[in-house]
């Protein structure tokens, strides 16, 4: 049973994962805020880009087209049935998880952090708040039955270990200046 949650949980969690990872391997670009400051603080600061945004968006949605692919033969694999995505709902998972990351860039500057200044829980779940909130608008019951309870559950464990694990690797990689 465990390991059905865990699946479908990381399964239906896959095209949010992605986009801010795909965003960090297309880097640079104009800066979404276009260098505007408030109070003397960046907007969102040079991490947030267009290309990064619009990369990180597409590398979700196709990930989740992907997927409802590759469903049937990893259900029948895993005896696990495992969601497939809505358009609506990849957009949403796969945008969604940008948004949260911009807005939580948009908080950091407000508390006076700098970019890649660690800010914990925020820095783990920020994404997965964005994507669920932005999924649930255009497919709110494809959302509610997906992300039961029990599923969100190991979304909101599962997240930030994959978060330090994938940061970490990242880092090692040279692709981030910070290992959070």
């Amino acid at each position: 049973m465990l390991h059905a949650l865990v699946a479908v949980a990381f399964w239906a969690m896959l095209p949010a994962y992605v986009p801010n990872n795909a965003a960090v391997l297309a880097g640079g670009g104009a800066p979404i805020d276009g260098g505007w400051t408030v109070n003397g603080r960046r907007l969102l600061g040079d991490g947030k880009t267009w290309r990064g945004t619009a990369v990180g968006t597409a590398a979700g949605i196709a990930l989740a087209l992907a997927l409802n692919r590759a469903a049937p033969a990893a259900a029948a694999a895993t005896g696990v049935s495992l969601p497939t995505f809505p358009p609506l709902a990849a957009v949403g998972l796969a945008f969604g998880a940008m948004v949260g990351d911009i807005s939580a860039s948009f908080l950091k500057r407000r508390t006076g952090r700098e970019r890649g200044a660690a800010f914990p829980i925020v820095d783990q779940l920020d994404f997965v708040a964005g994507a669920l909130v932005c999924a649930a608008l255009p497919e709110f019951g494809w959302v509610t039955d997906t992300f039961t309870l029990p599923v969100l559950g190991v979304v909101i464990v599962l997240t930030p270990i994959l978060h330090v694990v994938t940061n970490g690797v990242a880092y090692l990689l040279g692709l981030k200046d910070e290992p959070y």
